[in-house]
């Protein structure tokens, strides 16, 4: 996939679970990223009564490299303050590819290092295939899941029709049509509790491929899918495709998200950057603020940044595929002391393949290890 272009792998759904242990802050870096490599089988109708009580994840992710922006952000007015929510403690979902490695290979000399850095962690849930029937009850499986914990869920709608521009992760719902109507029974599985809603990666930074009126439509979409998603639950938090801060220039990424309706409070909570990718959180923190400015978000905007693969920063040659060097980054989160960033998650599941050390989107207990050590 060429570097500008955003990759996700999808092979089947599942929940990922991830521990990163990062140490501070590092060194601002915008290169070229990674692709990411998503699950997408279908969930079970109710979670496993397997895994740890205590931090809860979900799975895995998708990916997307890009390009250096060159950026110069234009305001407009700002939102109001949203309300916290009321826990910060993240859902680690009882089913991913990483714990039923770690329940098979017990007596694997690399079981303890991944049992305890990734495991153990919360992750995002991927929803990556196009199934109207059965929606509803896989995405409340997980939501309900989290409540019953007290713990805030993160999950990924991932169907938006033309995803990937046809590339590694091509597929999502056949036309808009059918994903407004994939999202309103995604909604509908959302519960009244937190959720934290990742809204389409790639769909905004990736849409170059998109004619001017196919961009239109998508972007008039996901404002609907927004505002169906808060509709149905109050507390849910969407946020909306920022790319990374080695692609789009953050005045040209604002100018789409606000198109995508992520400048309205009846939609958005902000934005997202770095998915499957390894910029630094420093480099994102400072990319996110300034698309936030561009995007004429005061308080009531924020972001979340993948840090799950950027404990290293991102590969100065560009490789995305499963490039080696790369750590861990810092632990999920929604509680990061930075004004502005509402937290990190692990959205791309550590140890899940882009393809390059093992089958795209298909945990690698190597490249986990690697990563994890």
């Amino acid at each position: 996939m060429v570097a500008a272009a955003s990759v996700v792998v999808a092979a089947g759904a599942t929940t990922g679970l991830l521990s990163a242990v990062d140490g501070g802050p590092d060194p601002a870096q915008a290169g070229p990223s990674g692709t990411r490599s998503v699950r997408l089988d279908a969930l079970p109708v109710a979670p496993s009564p397997s895994a740890s009580p205590s931090a809860p994840p979900s799975p895995s992710a998708s990916p997307s490299p890009r390009r250096t922006p060159s950026a110069t952000p234009s305001r407009t007015p700002e939102r109001t303050q949203r309300a916290a929510p009321v826990s910060t403690r993240l859902y680690r979902h009882p089913d991913s590819q990483v714990l039923e490695w770690v329940r098979d290979h017990t007596g694997d000399p690399r079981h303890a290092v991944i049992q305890s850095r990734i495991a153990a962690q919360p992750a995002a849930v991927w929803f990556a295939d196009f199934t109207p029937g059965t929606i509803t009850a896989r995405v409340r499986a997980v939501t309900s899941g989290g409540a019953a914990q007290g713990r805030t869920p993160v999950v990924v709608p991932y169907v938006i029709p033309d995803r990937d521009c046809g590339g590694y992760s091509e597929g999502g719902a056949p036309d808009l049509a059918a994903y407004d109507a994939w999202i309103d029974r995604f909604a509908a599985g959302l519960g009244s509790g937190d959720v934290v809603v990742v809204l389409e990666p790639d769909s905004v930074a990736q849409s170059e491929c998109l004619s001017e009126r196919e961009r239109a439509a998508r972007f008039a979409s996901l404002a609907r899918a927004g505002r169906v998603i808060k509709s149905a639950n109050p507390r849910a938090r969407v946020y909306y495709d920022a790319g990374h801060s080695g692609w789009h220039s953050p005045a040209k990424q604002a100018a789409w998200l606000r198109q995508a309706g992520a400048a309205s409070a009846a939609s958005s909570d902000g934005v997202f950057s770095n998915v499957s990718n390894f910029h630094t959180t420093a480099a994102e923190i400072a990319y996110d603020r300034r698309v936030l400015d561009a995007l004429g978000g005061g308080p009531g905007l924020g972001a979340v940044i993948d840090t799950s693969r950027n404990g290293a920063g991102a590969p100065a040659d560009g490789e995305w595929c499963d490039p080696s060097g790369r750590k861990l980054g810092r632990a999920p989160t929604l509680a990061t002391g930075e004004a502005r960033i509402d937290g990190y998650l692990w959205v791309k599941l550590p140890g899940e393949s882009d393809g390059c050390k093992g089958e795209p989107g298909t945990f690698t207990a190597s490249y986990a290890y690697e990563l994890a050590r």
